[in-house]
């Protein structure tokens, strides 16, 4: 392996990591035991609801080890959550809407995305903002 820090990054259920893969090639690939990464995930990850799917960053040091950061869930994922929905519409227009979401619904999952490292200097407007476009992107509306 080369002396530089390789970067992986996965998205794996909340206590729901195992060797096989995803993770198992993607760590195992790079000289990693993958049920040492899998033990800690699940054992952080034991407050989630089984299954949330958890973005993760594994930083991965020459002398083979490693540490990870853990994300919150996509935004995507929160929302249709919010809607108790599977999934977005495939053709989102004014008049193809999946459900309504109010601003307090983007604004508690705005709370939520906020707790990301990367989001900590962003002010709350803007990061409000970026989840009513991904909510319109996605089938949509959401109401003052």
């Amino acid at each position: 392996m080369s002396a530089k820090n390789l970067i992986v990054k996965l998205i794996v259920g909340a206590g729901q990591a195992a060797p096989s893969p995803p993770v198992g090639p993607a760590l195992g690939s790079k000289g990693i035991k993958a049920m040492d990464f899998c033990k800690e995930f699940n054992a952080r990850t034991a407050n989630y609801q089984v299954g949330v799917p958890i973005p993760v960053l594994i930083t991965i040091k020459p002398d083979r080890s490693f540490q990870f950061e853990m994300k919150s869930p996509p935004t995507g994922y929160l929302l249709l959550k919010a809607l108790n929905k599977d999934k977005g519409h495939g053709q989102p227009s004014a008049t193809n809407n999946i459900g309504t979401l109010s601003l307090k619904h983007i604004y508690e999952i705005a709370k939520i995305k906020k707790t990301d490292n990367r989001h900590t200097s962003l002010d709350i407007k803007g990061i409000v903002k970026s989840i009513v476009g991904v909510a319109r992107s996605m089938g949509i509306k959401v109401i003052p």
